[in-house]
């Protein structure tokens, strides 16, 4: 049996009439080959354009848009590091020290928190292991604009203890995605308002739970005597007894900035 042959060497072993007739046919062929190439070019280059706009997707600043499922995920994670900061103070009070000695110095921590390497008795640093033990963490991606935890004594927070101010951290300009989904994880079916223009100075605590640089519980500033009251009347109320439900956790939006917190009652007083 003969062996058989491609089209393509078939097609040029038959006669032609002349030189320029199978140049021609060869070069047909070529452009032919051309073309393949020139499609599987353009499909590379579509490919090209569909991952860099998938790297930019992933590689979004933070604050910006991100699924349910992650944002669950993000808010619960929040709430472990605030229970876990909540332990801590717990656990500090319960090795007899006082809600004055209570100190969140870390290397990581803003300064004005103090200088934990030079503490002699870290018993009252809660992020000590012979303290409260908590650790220090950034807050995730993409619930706020990147702030550090804050920790004030300077909000008295709606039905929660007496009205003196509590001993709060806060996590500050949170966007409104997560403020929702925490609010919607803590019974609260709007944004809680903190009114008022007034910012901290002296004995006056101010007008909003988030109180910058000013307010940070340390040596030379803890407990304020003219608390913020947030206006309790947008915090879920109890139809039974027509009074605000505690409201330990919550991401409250202050007139100040305006801007989006969240704060969670690490000690009521």
């Amino acid at each position: 049996m003969r062996p058989a042959v491609t089209w393509k060497a078939a097609f040029l072993s038959r006669p032609v009439s002349n030189n320029h007739s199978r140049a021609l046919v060869t070069r047909n062929l070529q452009d032919g080959e051309s073309g393949n190439i020139l499609f599987m070019i353009l499909i590379a280059i579509v490919l090209i354009g569909v991952l860099t706009a998938a790297i930019q997707y992933s590689s979004r600043p933070e604050g910006s848009n991100i699924d349910k499922e992650t944002l669950v995920i993000r808010a619960t994670e929040v709430q472990r590091m605030a229970s876990e900061l909540e332990r801590a103070i717990l656990f500090i009070l319960q090795n007899g020290k006082s809600e004055s000695d209570i100190r969140f110095a870390h290397p990581e921590a803003p300064a004005d928190y103090g200088d934990l390497s030079a503490d002699s008795d870290p018993s009252d640093q809660i992020f000590d292991r012979t303290g409260g033990g908590a650790e220090y963490r950034a807050p995730p991606p993409d619930v706020n604009d990147g702030s550090p935890w804050e920790f004030y004594g300077g909000t008295h927070v709606p039905g929660v203890g007496s009205d003196q101010a509590d001993l709060v951290a806060v996590l500050p300009n949170v966007t409104p995605q997560f403020c929702d989904k925490i609010n919607e994880l803590n019974g609260q079916s709007g944004t809680p308002a903190d009114t008022g223009t007034a910012p901290a100075a002296g004995p006056n605590a101010g007008d909003c739970v988030y109180q910058g640089t000013v307010g940070r519980f340390e040596d030379g500033q803890k407990f304020y005597t003219t608390p913020n009251t947030m206006d309790e009347t947008t915090f879920e109320q109890d139809p039974e007894t027509s009074t605000t439900r505690t409201a330990l956790q919550a991401c409250v939006v202050c007139d100040i900035g305006p801007a989006r917190h969240f704060y969670h009652v690490l000690l009521a007083r």
